[in-house]
């Protein structure tokens, strides 16, 4: 499975979302300037992975849990 190119860009894009989320909470806790500029713009970004993540799991699901390709 670890050869797999789409299962590799699908754990990719889990890292990304949680090096998003990472970013966020980490500028929360801080508050701030940072927090009162980015915060909006940094769960839009989140969002957009968690989107694109889950896309990429029910791509990988539906491919290889039929023994597709």
């Amino acid at each position: 499975m670890t050869n797999d190119p789409l299962f590799l860009l699908v754990a990719l894009a889990c890292l990304a979302v949680l090096i998003i989320l990472m970013i966020g909470i980490g500028g929360f806790a801080r508050g701030g300037d940072f927090n009162r500029k980015h915060a909006n713009r940094i769960m839009r970004y989140r969002i957009i992975g968690q989107a694109l993540a889950v896309a990429l799991i029910l791509v990988f699901v539906a491919l290889r849990g039929r023994g597709g390709l």
